[in-house]
C-alpha cells in the first residue's frame, strides 16, 4: 500500500540512469511523496539558495550523490549544513563511493546517514526499496525558516 507520510524527496544525481532506478524503486517501495530531481551540485545549490520553493523544502529529505560535476556532493553538504535556514535538513548521501575517508568526512560535515550504491544491479534495487521503506517511516524536524533577504 502506497504511504505518503509527508516527506519531500530531493534527488541530487548527475546520472541519469541511477536517477531513474532510485525514483522508480522508491515508489514500488511504496512511496507517493513529491519527488524532485536535480542534476547536480550546483543545480542543488541554487535551488536551495536562489528560489527554490519554499513549501515543497517542508519536511524534506535530500538524496545526495558525492561526486559530480560542477560542485561536488560534498560541498553541496558542506554548505547545506552550516546555513542555519538549512542545517536541519536530513541529508542522506547515496553514492557509490565506499572510501572509508569519503565516508568520515562526510559525517563530519553532518550528514545523517550514508549508504553506498551497490555495484550489482539486483543488489542496487534491494538497497534503494530499503531506502524506501526506511523513508516511510522516519520523522523529520519541522521545516526550516524562510531565508531572511
Amino acid at each position: 500500500m502506497a504511504v505518503d507520510n509527508g516527506v519531500n524527496i530531493i534527488l541530487v544525481e548527475d546520472d541519469d540512469g541511477h536517477a531513474l532506478l532510485v525514483e522508480k524503486n522508491l515508489r514500488r517501495a511504496g512511496l507517493v511523496n513529491q519527488f524532485r530531481r536535480l542534476k547536480d551540485g550546483q543545480e542543488a545549490l541554487d535551488y536551495f539558495y536562489n528560489g527554490g520553493d519554499r513549501s515543497e523544502m517542508a519536511e524534506v529529505v535530500v538524496l545526495l550523490d558525492v561526486n559530480m560535476p560542477r560542485v561536488t556532493g560534498i560541498e553541496v553538504l558542506k554548505q547545506l549544513k552550516q546555513d542555519a535556514s538549512t542545517a536541519a535538513i536530513p541529508v542522506i548521501m547515496l553514492t557509490t563511493t565506499d572510501d572509508p575517508r569519503e565516508i568520515e568526512r562526510c559525517y563530519e560535515y553532518g550528514c545523517n546517514v550514508y549508504i553506498t550504491k551497490p555495484v550489482e544491479y539486483d543488489d542496487f534495487i534491494e538497497a534503494v526499496r530499503r531506502l524506501g521503506f526506511f523513508l516511510q517511516v522516519v520523522k523529520l524536524p519541522a521545516a526550516p525558516a524562510a531565508r531572511q533577504g
